[in-house]
C-alpha cells in the first residue's frame, strides 16, 4: 500500500508540478487582493480536483467504449508523460505557460484565472489526466484506487498550499532554485514514463 501511495503521488506531484504552478499564479494575480487570491488559488484547485476525479473513476469505462486496450494507453500515456518531462528539464513547460499566463494578464476583460488557466490546462492537463487514469489502472482493485486517490488529494492539498502561498514562496525559493527542481522532477518523470511505455510493450507483445 505504501508503495503504491509513493509512486502515485511522486508521478502525480511531478507532473501536476505544483513548484512550477506557483510562479506562474503570483504573476497571475499580482493585481488582486489576498483574499481575492487565495479564493482563486482554492477555486481552482478544486475544479481540476473535479476534472481528475471524473477521469480516475469513468476513464477505464471510456477507454473501453472507444475500444482502447490499456497496454495501448499505457504506452500513449507514457509517451504523452515522456514529451512533459523533456520539456520540463529544458524548461520549454514553464515557457509556455509563462506565455500562456502573459496572454491572460494582457486581456484586462479576464479577471478570474481559476478556471483558465489555472484548473484547466495547468493543474488538470492532458499530463496529468493521462497519469490518473494510468495509476488507476494500474491499482486494480478499489482498495489501491482508494490509496492512488488519496495520493492525488494530497497533491492537490500541496498545491493548494503553493499557490495561496505563492508570492511570499516565490521570494524564498527564487527563480533558480525552481529551475532546478522542475529540472529534477522532470528527469524523474522521464524514467516513470519509460517504464509505462516498457510495461505497455511487454503486454501488448506478451513479452
Amino acid at each position: 500500500m505504501f508503495e503504491i501511495f509513493v509512486s502515485a503521488f511522486i508521478t502525480l506531484f511531478v507532473v501536476i508540478d505544483p513548484p512550477g504552478c506557483a510562479p506562474i499564479y503570483a504573476g497571475l494575480t499580482k493585481g488582486a487582493s489576498r483574499a481575492q487570491a487565495t479564493a482563486m488559488a482554492l477555486r481552482a484547485t478544486f475544479i481540476a480536483a473535479i476534472i481528475l476525479l471524473i477521469f480516475a473513476l469513468f476513464g477505464q469505462e471510456l477507454l473501453a467504449a472507444l475500444h482502447i486496450e490499456l497496454d495501448a494507453f499505457r504506452i500513449a500515456g507514457g509517451l504523452m508523460l515522456f514529451f512533459i518531462a523533456f520539456d520540463m528539464v529544458f524548461e520549454k513547460r514553464t515557457q509556455r505557460r509563462e506565455e500562456r499566463a502573459e496572454k491572460v494578464a494582457a486581456t484586462p476583460e479576464i479577471e478570474d484565472v481559476s478556471v483558465f488557466p489555472m484548473a484547466m490546462p495547468m493543474l488538470a492537463g492532458p499530463g496529468a489526466i493521462a497519469a490518473i487514469m494510468l495509476l488507476m489502472n494500474e491499482a486494480g482493485d478499489w482498495n489501491m484506487r482508494g490509496v492512488v486517490l488519496a495520493a492525488l488529494g494530497a497533491v492537490l492539498l500541496i498545491t493548494a498550499a503553493a499557490l495561496v502561498a505563492a508570492g511570499p514562496l516565490i521570494r524564498i525559493l527564487g527563480d533558480r532554485v525552481e529551475a532546478v527542481i522542475t529540472r529534477l522532477l522532470g528527469v524523474l518523470l522521464a524514467a516513470l514514463a519509460a517504464q509505462y511505455v516498457i510495461d505497455g510493450l511487454r503486454g501488448s507483445f506478451g513479452v
